[in-house]
């Protein structure tokens, strides 16, 4: 049978160009939302929190795949913390700016880091392990906030409403927010979402090469979702709820 995955791509060296562009635009149009205040207050703070979160759970990918045996991600030079590695002028620039414009709060996400999972020394359990410890890793973070604000955050501060407490007391709620968020988002068992392994790790093996021959095709699937009035809502709004509770916002 033959390989179903595709070979890892050559090994890469310092930024692409057009990168850099979408980067330096990027700044730019966050100056001057922030300047012509269309863009301010909480959004802003989930922004902020927004990008070292998806780039921790991209990494994290490819860390984990490379312990296992696929050194794709260190080839393409995607094991880094360094943000525009990670760039995805679609999922980290456009979308957040139309969802921040939009009013609806800031969502998006960074450029998917490759994994070849046939190089994993054993690709159908060990690619469950790859997939799932992005989520994973918000998780942590979310946790990590968690106890941050509630340990921090003075119980008199908490009961007043969120827009008012502290700078830093807003951005600790906005992190562990946003990660709670990705994480939900993720588990979403929808490709090409990390949640779909458990309907790839369910596929007998012979229908696995199918399957990843129309996976590609699937990357709009997520952003149908998105813009599926109420759809999104009802997925994650219960966690949102609970997170809420967890921090004890509201006293």
């Amino acid at each position: 049978m033959s390989d179903p995955w595709p070979s890892p791509p050559p090994r890469r060296t310092g930024i692409d160009p057009r990168t850099a562009i979408w980067v330096i635009a990027g700044v730019a149009l966050a100056i001057v939302l922030v300047r012509s205040h269309r863009i301010e207050g909480f959004s802003l703070l989930i922004l902020v929190a927004l990008i070292p979160s998806v780039i921790l759970h991209e990494v994290s990918h490819g860390a984990v795949a490379y312990a296992f045996g696929d050194d794709t991600a260190k080839r393409a030079g995607r094991l880094t913390l360094n943000p525009v590695s990670h760039v995805d002028p679609f999922g980290t620039i456009i979308l957040p700016a139309i969802m921040s414009l939009s009013g609806v709060g800031a969502f998006g996400y960074a450029k998917p880091v490759p994994v070849t999972p046939s190089r994993l020394r054993s690709p159908r359990n060990q690619g469950v392990l790859v997939s799932l410890v992005g989520p994973g890793v918000n998780m942590v973070l979310a946790a990590a906030f968690a106890v941050a604000y509630r340990a921090g955050v003075p119980e008199a501060t908490k009961v007043i409403p969120l827009g008012v407490q502290p700078t830093w007391a807003q951005f600790l709620f906005a992190a562990g927010y946003i990660n709670v968020v990705l994480a939900a988002f993720n588990l979403i068992p929808l490709p090409p979402l990390d949640g779909s392994v458990v309907i790839e790790r369910m596929l007998p093996a012979r229908a696995l090469p199918r399957y990843y021959r129309i996976r590609p095709f699937t990357m709009l699937l997520p952003l149908v979702l998105i813009l599926i009035p109420g759809a999104l809502d009802r997925i994650l709004n219960p966690v949102v709820n609970w997170w809420a509770g967890v921090v004890h916002l509201g006293g």
